[in-house]
């Protein structure tokens, strides 16, 4: 039995039937039957309908004001009433979080690495948390800084079973199929195109409604994500705190066996308990799960000449133990508007401190081979990119009027300060995809203007470049 969600809330698109609080950062209060919580306290002697106190705490006790997160939720059964926890018999194996050179399967590359889109299972039910395979990261959940990049295929529901991920929180995001995520705070609808984050150490679970979903994963260890200063920006644009949207509380009443399972340094544990973990009828706290519409984002441009730097687009980003340095950017390339006068348009030849990888949300991008919607794509820090030869040719005559980009097309960014090793199933798998060599057609085109060279070198008074 599911008890009715009320309170004060918004429903932000008509096909989805749950209700959210919006906002991001902010201090919410949600109880699912009135005048469940306490007022000016939060430890009572005794809670209205014997319910019992549990604090969730995201940091730690002492963090600074600004940083603290934290919930107090007043559910039907405690989580400390278990059974004991276990080393789950059916493993991940495609679950990675320590990220060394240390470790002999793993590998690093300064090439250009592509991978297919991950295939649906054909012959048998996998569920999201089975489905998850992990491709590239760095660090790790026990020195508490870190960034992994996973995918995710699955075809099943998740039965009574929660799931825990107390090495980091997961940025999910959706590329086809809805998934349907039950949190112990509420639920929580996410639709391709939009972005989930369920933070470390919380329960939920996912169903999905369309029978299938495949998306990208971005895994933070230490930190959690919070939005962009705005800076010259001022005092909007970007992602708005308005339109991230966070669960009301629901609670079912089921007395039965579950399973909560946790993920511990990548190893999945088994907690079974005589109840369902989804019993909290009130919480209040900052330490929420929340999903956000990537068509909501604001980009922003030059209006004149030259480009501006990718971050200029960053949603979500988390901070790294070097200050001013970013552990971990989410950004969001979408369909906007290019008005640039005098300026080569495509993205410029660049090599960045960065390590970028880049999915594909919608659309069809054309850039290497099949890189469709799922697909992913690994330029390594300090890796030379830019366009092949005749999108450059292209772009250097083409006729500068304004022109709408990315027009039907949605792309994930995933950027790091961090080098990234690949797991063995990333640099050994059949996604793996061919081409990780230069680009062609780039000639020296410098040498064809030799005579004109050495002819403005003579009038300036210089002398000759010899072999010109």
């Amino acid at each position: 039995m599911a008890a009715a969600q009320t309170g004060y809330s918004i429903s932000r698109r008509r096909d989805d039937p749950y209700r959210y609080q919006v906002g991001f950062g902010n201090a919410f209060t949600s109880e699912a039957i009135p005048n469940v919580l306490p007022i000016g306290q939060n430890m009572p002697q005794k809670n209205k309908y014997e319910l019992y106190t549990e604090g969730i705490n995201g940091t730690t006790f002492t963090a600074p004001r600004a940083q603290n997160q934290q919930n107090k939720v007043y559910r039907i059964r405690p989580s400390v009433a278990h059974q004991g926890f276990v080393k789950r018999e059916k493993q991940n194996p495609f679950l990675v979080a320590e990220f060394s050179l240390s470790d002999p399967t793993q590998s690093v590359t300064p090439a250009r690495v592509a991978w297919s889109p991950d295939v649906l299972p054909a012959n048998e039910k996998v569920n999201f948390i089975y489905g998850i395979k992990t491709m590239i990261g760095n660090g790790s959940p026990m020195l508490r800084e870190g960034v992994v990049i996973h995918t995710y295929a699955c075809n099943a529901d998740m039965g009574k079973e929660a799931f825990v991920n107390s090495d980091g929180d997961f940025l999910i995001v959706s590329v086809q199929g809805r998934l349907d995520i039950q949190t112990e705070l509420g639920k929580l609808l996410v639709f391709p195109g939009e972005i989930a984050v369920v933070q470390r150490g919380l329960k939920w679970k996912v169903t999905l409604p369309d029978g299938s979903a495949t998306g990208y994963i971005q895994e933070i260890f230490g930190m959690h994500y919070e939005l962009p200063d705005l800076g010259v920006i001022g005092s909007h644009g970007l992602a708005n705190p308005r339109d991230f949207e966070h669960p009301v509380a629901h609670f079912d009443v089921d007395q039965t066996a579950w399973e909560v399972i946790y993920k511990l340094g990548g190893q999945l544990f088994t907690c079974n308990q005589d109840h369902t973990p989804f019993d909290i009828v009130a919480w209040h706290g900052n330490y929420v799960p929340y999903k956000y519409n990537l068509d909501s984002f604001i980009s922003l441009g030059s209006l004149t000449r030259d480009h501006v730097d990718p971050s200029i687009w960053t949603v979500l980003t988390a901070r790294s133990k070097t200050s001013g340095v970013a552990l971990a950017d989410f950004v969001f390339a979408g369909e906007r508007w290019d008005v640039a006068e005098k300026t080569f348009r495509p993205p410029y030849f660049h090599r960045n401190t960065a390590s970028e990888i880049l999915g594909i949300i919608s659309g069809d991008f054309g850039f290497v081979g099949d890189f469709k919607p799922g697909a992913l794509l690994l330029e390594t820090g300090f890796g030379p990119h830019g366009p092949n030869g005749d999108t450059y040719d292209a772009a250097s005559n083409m006729e500068l009027k304004p022109v709408k980009y990315l027009e039907g097309i949605r792309l994930a960014v995933f950027e790091t300060s961090m080098l990234m090793t690949l797991t063995e199933y990333a640099a050994k798998g059949n996604r793996r995809r061919p081409g990780e060599g230069g680009k062609k057609g780039l000639e020296a085109k410098f040498l064809k203007h030799k005579d004109e060279i050495q002819a403005d070198l003579k009038a300036a008074g210089l002398p000759p470049i010899p072999g010109l």
